[in-house]
C-alpha cells in the first residue's frame, strides 16, 4: 500500500484570513498615524502632504484591480460578475445596491492547482490524506478533471470532513485501487472556551481484507495568539495519544497517524504524541528519500528540520505503530512544488517560477508498506 499525506492549502479558493500577513511594526505605526491625521478637524497643507506620503508608503496606489467578484446595477437590477466568468448573474428584485464587495475568499493561481495535481500524480498513492480542503465539490472537480491531466487515475472515493473553525480548512480522504472505507468516527476535543477541535478516525479495508486504523490530524494554529495555540495543540496531542493507546490495548497493531501538527517535533505541545508513545516517525526510516538541499546546506541539520539536508521546518507528520514501521519498504517527501524563499534551496519543477505558482507551503509525505 502506498499512503500519502499532503496539506494542499486549498484547491481553487482560499479564505482571505489565511492569506493576509500580519503587519510589521513600521506599517502598523503608519496606519495609526494615517488614522489620527484623518480624524483631525482642520487639515493643513503639512497634514495633507503627510497623508499623501503615508498613502504612498502603505501602497494605496497599488490597489488590486481584479477583484474576485463585483456587484453592479444595470437597468435597475443588481448583477454579480466573477473575475473569470463573463456571465453576469441577476440578483433578487428587492436588492437595490451598486458597488464593490469584499469576498471572503481569494482565488488560487491556476498553475498552483496544476502543481498540486502534479505532486499527487508523481506519488500516485492508494490512500491520500489531505488537509485544508475548501469543500467536497472542489475536491471532486480536482479529482476528476485535474489529476487525469497528469496520467493519474482518479480516486474512486473522496470524503471531506468539515472543520468546526470554518475558513475552508476541512480534512479529506481519497481512496482507490481497491482500498475502501470501512468505518469513520469523529472525536471532538473540548478545549473549554476555545473552538472545539476534531480528530478523525478512519478504519480502512485493504484489497486483501486487512484493516488498519488511520487517525487524520489537523492541529490548531493561530499566529496571533501563540499561548492559545500551544494549549489547544497540546490537548489535541494528548487526546491523539490516548486514542492511540486505547487502540493498542484493544489489540490493534496497524495504526497510522498523519496530518499537519503545526509545530516542529521539539515543541513541547506535541510531546504527548511524539515522546510519550511508541509511535515511529516515517522520516526516521532508513528508506526515507528526498531531494536534498543544494550547496553547504546539504550537510547542515537545522533545528526542527525533517533531517540533515532537508532544512524546512517539520510541521507535517506521518507516525506509524511499530508493527507497521517494520513493514515499510519505501518512503519519502516531495517538495518539488514548494517555492524556496531563501536558503536552503532545493530542486523544484521547472514550471514553478514564483511563489504564487507553488502548490503549497507544505511538502507531501508518503510511505509504502505491507500488512502482516
Amino acid at each position: 500500500m502506498k499512503i500519502a499525506s499532503f496539506n494542499i492549502q486549498n484547491l481553487f479558493h482560499r479564505d482571505r484570513s489565511l492569506t493576509e500577513q500580519s503587519m510589521s511594526k513600521c506599517v502598523s505605526n503608519w496606519v495609526n498615524e494615517f488614522d489620527s491625521l484623518l480624524l483631525k478637524a482642520d487639515h493643513s497643507n503639512s497634514t495633507t502632504d503627510r497623508l499623501r506620503e503615508l498613502s504612498f508608503l502603505l501602497g494605496f496606489d497599488k490597489t488590486y484591480q481584479n477583484p474576485y467578484a463585483v456587484m453592479r446595477k444595470k437597468a435597475g437590477e443588481l448583477y454579480l460578475k466573477g473575475m473569470n466568468n463573463s456571465k453576469e448573474m441577476k440578483a433578487g428584485e428587492l436588492t437595490d445596491w451598486n458597488g464593490w464587495i469584499k469576498m471572503q475568499t481569494v482565488p488560487i493561481h491556476p498553475e498552483s492547482t496544476n502543481h498540486k495535481a502534479k505532486v499527487i500524480a508523481d506519488i500516485n498513492p492508494d490512500v491520500l490524506i489531505l488537509q485544508e480542503v475548501e469543500d467536497k465539490m472542489s475536491l471532486d472537480e480536482f479529482n476528476n478533471l485535474f489529476l487525469p491531466n497528469y496520467d493519474c487515475e482518479p480516486f474512486s472515493d473522496c470524503i471531506v470532513i468539515p472543520n468546526s473553525e470554518g475558513k475552508g480548512i476541512e480534512q479529506g480522504l481519497m481512496l482507490k485501487n481497491g482500498y475502501e472505507l470501512d468505518a469513520i468516527k469523529l472525536h471532538s476535543i473540548d478545549t473549554s472556551e476555545y473552538p472545539t477541535q476534531e480528530l478523525i478516525e478512519y478504519v480502512i479495508m485493504t484489497p486483501n481484507c486487512k484493516k488498519f486504523h488511520l487517525l487524520s490530524c489537523y492541529f490548531y494554529n493561530d499566529l496571533s495568539n501563540i499561548e492559545k495555540s500551544f494549549e489547544i495543540r497540546q490537548q489535541q496531542a494528548r487526546n491523539t495519544a490516548e486514542l492511540y493507546q486505547q487502540l493498542v490495548e484493544d489489540g490493534e497493531q496497524n495504526i497510522i497517524i498523519a496530518g499537519t501538527l503545526n509545530a516542529p517535533s521539539y515543541c513541547n505541545s506535541l510531546a504527548p504524541s511524539l515522546q510519550e508513545t511508541d509511535l515511529k516517525d516515517i522520516t526516521k526510516h532508513l528508506s526515507f528519500e528526498v531531494d536534498y538541499d543544494e550547496g553547504i546546506d546539504a550537510s547542515y541539520h537545522r533545528m526542527g528540520a525533517y533531517r540533515k539536508g532537508v532544512n524546512i521546518k517539520q510541521k507535517d507528520f506521518m507516525l506509524l505503530s511499530p508493527a507497521l514501521f517494520e513493514t515499510m519498504t519505501d518512503s519519502g517527501l516531495n517538495r518539488k512544488a514548494m517555492w524556496p524563499e531563501k536558503r536552503p534551496q532545493w530542486t523544484t519543477y521547472k514550471s514553478v517560477v514564483n511563489k504564487n505558482q507553488a502548490a503549497s507551503e507544505h511538502p507531501a509525505v508518503w510511505g509504502k508498506l505491507t500488512f502482516q
